[in-house]
């Protein structure tokens, strides 16, 4: 409590926050990610105070995101759907086009006041430290800790105001200005999604305060997102070594869900084994042709539907029958690679890609998306087929 108290007051707004520990002071800039003030907040406080290093709630991803403007030239979306990576990025564009459409409303691009703090650093010659984790640890985290109920929900909420594009009112605005919209929008689906904000803003207070605290220099400048300033100035006040192996892990498939995910085409693929033995290879074939044509069909409808290519349409036709009955990969991988190798997406798709995902129309221009659009409606069409299949599989068993 006596550190609370020493706390120092140098007639920064409240945005900023000094906090002595152990000889060293660390001086926290909480910024609005979409705001100029923000912005210019930064430029002049770490111009005063010429810190040792400057700490920058980044990791080397997010750096390169934002200071790269060929980044997405160089964007292997192949290689994304091989490792699975679909929904990350999916989520990640989401939650992007948020952040985009505040932005253009405020007149401030996302994130500049973490690339000032970047430039005046290296203007001064100080230090640079980036302190956040790896975003695609973080969003892999969220997603694998999520059920499959939350993550609907998720999907449904995000996709539902990305491209409903609602109204951004003055008042709304004016809030906005004076907090980290991104954080904002965390704690609002924390609110019925613990597990998110869990990971997506307190671990991650306790590893940027860890790195900060790591940096190497008695006065830090730490620019953060204002949703971060009171856990960030609570881990450092308690002075205590933080372990960041176990938040640094993308944490394994629950075996509740591999049991399923392997346990669902065993009893499905028994039943028509057992359908054979006791009512003979007619019967078993009539199950197996049923399961194939009920899990083909929608798949390849959502293709259809998605403006698929003709080849990807196929895919999802043939390949939803198979992937049904195996947890390693599912329908809309299968299809979202088709339609990927056969309508890639140009750059100028990548770099509109934020501004298309708010207008559902563009879902079927953009190239991207229509990829991300192929991907959702086909594993939605699988995920049906799966359901109706085993119901009619078990109504005839006798």
């Amino acid at each position: 409590m006596e550190q609370e108290n020493n706390i120092v007051d140098r007639n920064y707004p409240s945005d900023v926050q000094i906090v002595p520990v152990n000889g060293r002071e660390f001086i926290l800039i909480g910024t609005a990610h979409i705001s100029q003030e923000s912005t210019d907040l930064v430029r002049a406080v770490i111009e005063q105070e010429r810190p040792d290093v400057v700490c920058v709630e980044l990791d080397e991803q997010r750096y390169k995101t934002l200071s790269d403007k060929t980044k997405w030239e160089n964007l292997d979306l192949k290689q994304i759907i091989r490792q699975q990576q679909l929904m990350t990025l999916l989520i990640n564009l989401l939650l992007a086009s948020y952040q985009r459409r505040l932005g253009q409303k405020l007149g401030v691009a996302p994130g500049t006041e973490l690339l000032e703090a970047t430039r005046v650093a290296q203007e001064l010659n100080i230090p640079l430290a980036l302190v956040d984790r790896d975003v695609r640890i973080t969003l892999r985290r969220a997603w694998n800790s999520m059920s499959f109920w939350e993550k609907m929900k998720l999907l449904s909420s995000g996709f539902v105001g990305a491209v409903e594009g609602e109204e951004i009112s003055e008042e709304m605005l004016s809030e906005i200005r004076q907090s980290d919209v991104l954080t904002e929008l965390m704690n609002e689906l924390g609110e019925f999604m613990p597990v998110l904000k869990g990971v997506l803003i307190d671990e991650r207070d306790i590893y940027i305060a860890q790195k900060t605290r790591d940096a190497v220099g008695d006065k830090v400048v730490a620019v953060v997102g204002a949703g971060h300033l009171s856990g960030i100035k609570r881990v450092l006040l308690e002075n205590r070594q933080e372990d960041l192996s176990l938040i640094e892990q993308v944490p394994p498939p629950s075996p509740v869900g591999k049991i399923i995910g392997w346990g669902i085409p065993a009893i499905i693929v028994g039943m028509i084994v057992y359908i054979g033995f006791t009512q003979g290879e007619s019967a078993a074939g009539d199950n197996m042709l049923y399961w194939f044509l009920v899990n083909g069909i929608p798949s390849a409808i959502g293709g259809v539907i998605a403006w698929g290519h003709p080849f990807t349409i196929a895919a999802a036709f043939f390949g939803a029958p198979i992937t049904s009955l195996s947890p390693l990969i599912g329908a809309g991988y299968v299809a979202a690679f088709v339609q990927a190798y056969y309508t890639p997406p140009v750059v100028r798709e990548f770099q509109t890609v934020g501004d298309d995902i708010g207008h559902w129309r563009m879902w079927w221009k953009n190239k991207l998306l229509r990829v991300l659009l192929v991907f959702i409606l086909t594993s939605l069409g699988s995920v049906l087929g799966t359901y109706l299949g085993a119901v009619e599989i078990i109504s005839n068993l006798k």
